[in-house]
């Protein structure tokens, strides 16, 4: 890759390891000037009374010693810039090699690759840190594109499956005109409801995951409240008792995703149920800085390994059936998109007795101060 015309930043730090070691230098042979040759007289003095002594040697003189002083002092400068450029390039090399191992990696995602992982050895510094977060974002990365693409081929599917049997029925009305028109326009009409809801679902989806909504405070209460009065008669056609309970539980989010979130896991928890004298409890619960919304029905024992697939899109339990008021397989997972979006958890826990309990986590609110 070209870079733009200017200095490296191994070169920078070259430059600044020897211009330190210089300075440094620089100050050490000051020091020596300041706290040494300071002391040391301009000129050889005679103590009156010493003549007949005899001066053997040279009388050190401050002339004398800058005469000598200053030539070795400039010597070792050079020395020491020579020493200082290779090795601060040499050193600079050293440390900035996890960096373009780290640059390597990053090419290497550019190109659509990203199973590839740095894996930097060594003691835990800022670039094994570095490393590590960058091998989590591309673990991330590549987990949710390949859920987009899982997401993608299950759309396309499900959308394909009502656009290829309106396209069967128009072909019978066509061969066959002396058909009765009633029937088959009540089966479009069912069809086509159909691919509306997956549409809407799939809108309603998309918005979750965009956090595209203005937070405000909300009752959680009185939103699954609101949610099973809506679903009372759907509850009343499959004979299912629905028992709510709890306290105020205030939290910050959007009342339209969250009314959707109880809605659904009520929808999901009356059609997904016993064949007869079913329940469904849907409980609210104030902790300290979070409130949860659980709602449990009875129906067929589940094992932990299916629970934990039911939030993916267009899983509908042990089967895949097509079923009247059975949805279009993506309520738990617009569940987990709508908790996700307001910073909460999503817990499925398979009942003993048979059925599932849906646990939301979300925070509570934080506490009105009086004006």
């Amino acid at each position: 890759m070209d870079r733009d015309p200017g200095l490296s930043v191994r070169l920078k730090l070259t430059l600044s390891y020897a211009g330190f070691l210089m300075l440094a230098s620089v100050l050490l042979l000051a020091a020596v000037w300041v706290f040494l040759l300071r002391y040391v007289p301009d000129r050889a003095l005679i103590v009156p009374g010493s003549t007949g002594t005899s001066l053997h040697g040279v009388f050190p003189v401050r002339s004398n010693l800058l005469h000598i002083f200053a030539p070795r002092a400039a010597a070792v400068l050079v020395l020491l810039l020579i020493f200082g450029l290779l090795g601060g390039w040499l050193l600079a090399g050293r440390m900035l090699a996890p960096l373009t191992r780290i640059t390597d990696a990053a090419r290497t995602a550019t190109t659509g690759s990203l199973s590839h992982r740095i894996r930097l050895p060594g003691r835990r510094d800022e670039f094994r840190e570095l490393a590590d977060a960058f091998d989590t974002m591309l673990a991330r990365l590549e987990a949710q594109i390949a859920e987009q693409q899982r997401f993608a081929a299950n759309a396309s599917h499900e959308l394909r499956t009502p656009l290829a049997i309106t396209q069967t029925l128009l072909d019978v009305a066509r061969n066959d005109p002396n058909r009765d028109t009633g029937e088959l326009v009540d089966r479009l009409r069912a069809v086509n409801a159909r691919a509306i809801d997956l549409t809407e679902a799939l809108l309603v989806l998309s918005h979750a995951d965009q956090k595209s909504f203005i937070p405000e405070p909300v009752d959680l209460s009185l939103i699954a409240e609101e949610a099973t009065e809506t679903l009372l008669p759907l509850a009343e056609r499959h004979g299912v008792i629905i028992e709510t309970s709890g306290d105020m539980t205030s939290t910050i989010g959007s009342h339209a995703l969250l009314l959707q979130l109880s809605t659904n896991l009520v929808h999901n928890a009356i059609v997904h149920n016993l064949p007869e004298q079913g329940t469904v409890w849907v409980t609210t619960t104030v902790h300290a800085r979070n409130v949860h919304l659980t709602v449990e029905n009875t129906g067929e024992k589940l094992i932990p390994q299916l629970a934990s697939t039911l939030v993916e899109p267009f899983q509908r339990g042990t089967e895949r059936v097509h079923t009247d008021n059975a949805g279009v397989g993506l309520g738990l997972a617009i569940v987990k998109s709508i908790t996700q979006a307001h910073d909460g958890t999503l817990t499925l826990t398979p009942r003993a007795a048979g059925g599932l309990c849906v646990t939301v986590q979300l925070p509570a609110a934080p506490p009105q101060t009086g004006g």
